[in-house]
């Protein structure tokens, strides 16, 4: 690709964002130099750049999801256990969930807007209010493995089930098995109790990030989120083909979500992407394994879903570049 900072600047700009507005966006063929355009300001009046430490949301999942793959790799979790013999204290329905169910959101759990509603005196989303959110539900409205729908207190709960399986918690896991063999130095699972660690672009004063763990609570950079997509198309960590598998309902009916992303296709490549979102922030992650491109872009202050027409319009631009 001819010029890759122009072209990704006429693209954003085809999306429709302005130059004022904040965003990152990067793209990566294989050992390639990454190409970055960058644009805007943070909250703090600091110059956007692909080194800034931003909020990934839900792009959160698949490092959720790349630990537990290790732990199955190892032996040390089982994707067939209930999900009551990691987390006890909830009903006997947790019982009848098994972890691939978690891993693929056929779990079958309250939705996500009816624990927020539990969750609505809180002044912070924690993993463990997500949890005890949980534990007041008495029981599901549908059966296990029998419907697909997205559920970030599933992942909160994968995560619980990975930390209490390594036996440690769950930001260090990732910090040592993940993203220090593949350099990535500013990324992070985040705790708090600050909403935002040292040195991040914070979200709005009205919305912070939340501090729940598994559905999100990574903060990366750009930079690092193109060495995560391409340690994933060239299976450094030796778990890719288990996370691109996608999940089945209990049935054998196929869905289009792997592990902790999804499965789509783009003239004829397959895709693996994955979005975030919070108020103030929009996330995406693409890759082409079979053409060695990734994508991904950060947009802070943005509340649209432009993100969907720009990761097209970046779909097309590698993809003539690759053929």
């Amino acid at each position: 690709m001819p010029h890759p900072e122009k072209r990704i600047e006429a693209v954003v700009a085809e999306a429709g964002y302005r130059n004022d507005e904040p965003i990152v966006v990067g793209l990566q063929r294989r050992d390639n130099a990454p190409a970055f355009h960058a644009q805007g300001l943070t909250a703090r009046r600091e110059t956007l750049s692909g080194t800034t430490p931003i909020y990934a949301a839900s792009l959160s999942k698949q490092m959720t999801a790349a630990c537990v793959a290790l732990l199955v790799q190892e032996g040390a979790l089982d994707l067939e256990s209930a999900l009551s013999r990691w987390l006890p204290q909830l009903p006997s329905w947790a019982d009848d969930i098994r972890l691939r169910q978690l891993l693929h959101h056929t779990a079958a759990l309250p939705a996500d807007r009816d624990i927020d509603a539990v969750q609505a005196r809180d002044a912070d989303r924690t993993s463990e209010g997500v949890i005890q959110a949980l534990t007041r539900f008495p029981a599901l409205h549908g059966r296990p493995g029998g419907d697909y729908a997205y559920s970030n207190a599933g992942y909160v709960c994968l995560a619980a089930a990975a930390a209490r399986a390594a036996g440690r918690p769950l930001p260090d896991f990732a910090r040592d098995r993940l993203f220090a063999p593949l350099s990535m130095s500013d990324t992070l699972f985040w705790t708090g109790p600050a909403p935002a660690p040292p040195g991040a672009a914070p979200l709005t004063p009205e919305h912070p990030a939340p501090l729940s763990l598994g559905d999100g609570g990574v903060w990366t950079t750009a930079g690092d989120l193109l060495r995560w997509s391409q340690a994933l198309n060239a299976d450094e960590l030796g778990i890719s083909a288990l996370m691109h598998t996608p999940g089945r309902l209990d049935d054998g009916t196929p869905i289009d979500y792997a592990w902790g992303i999804g499965v789509r296709s783009h003239a004829g490549h397959r895709v693996y992407r994955h979005g975030g979102g919070w108020p103030g922030l929009r996330a995406m992650q693409a890759r082409l394994p079979d053409l060695g491109w990734s994508i991904v872009f950060l947009a802070i202050a943005d509340d649209t879903e432009r993100r969907t027409v720009l990761l097209d319009l970046l779909l097309d631009e590698v993809v003539a570049a690759g053929e």
